[in-house]
């Protein structure tokens, strides 16, 4: 690995152990026997480099439970989604520091426009992706932005209260109690 990457995997290991807010750049040059120089070069800042570690960790993950084996009839559209959604909340669970080092850096971004017009395209990059959910060979915009919206809701009450938070089953219920109610007559 180079130098670049070395920073990437220091500042990914400092987001899993220390959060966003909590971690320095002396962290980072510590954790990847860089110099404080590397990260300017770089990446020009602290927040530049921990956000690029965060999008590409955050996609890796969701990534990994878009590609998780099928659900039992992926042909179901309400199965695929129920998959879907057991799978995120599995890995709110066992992936905790990542997903909390997420969210806190989403506050961050509140007090940057910067780093609010990273996390834009970030979040137009994703709502692309996740359009494809039903179909990989048909796009939805409106599903990308329902999915995404899920996404971000569930995040946050499983970190802030699991054991009240909604499982996969009351999701996928209500959204099919949501779509009878909206379907045109």
């Amino acid at each position: 690995m180079g130098t670049r990457d070395d920073l990437l995997a220091a500042a990914k290991q400092c987001l899993a152990e220390r959060g966003y807010a909590r971690t320095t750049v002396r962290d980072i040059v510590a954790a990847s026997g860089t110099n404080l120089a590397a990260i300017n070069y770089h990446f020009g800042t602290r927040d530049k480099l921990l956000t690029q570690a965060m999008m590409e960790t955050t996609a890796s993950a969701v990534q990994q439970i878009l590609d998780a084996p099928p659900a039992d009839d992926p042909g179901d559209p309400a199965v695929r989604l129920h998959a879907f959604l057991q799978r995120l909340i599995d890995s709110f669970t066992a992936d905790r520091p990542l997903w909390s080092a997420n969210a806190e850096s989403f506050a961050q971004a509140l007090h940057s426009a910067e780093l609010r017009t990273e996390f834009g395209v970030a979040q137009a990059q994703a709502r692309e992706g996740l359009s494809h959910f039903f179909a990989d060979d048909s796009t939805d915009p409106a599903v990308g932005a329902v999915l995404q919206t899920l996404i971000g809701g569930l995040l946050i009450q499983w970190l802030v209260d699991p054991d009240n938070a909604p499982t996969a089953e009351t999701l996928t219920a209500g959204l099919r109690t949501l779509s009878a109610a909206v379907r045109p007559d």
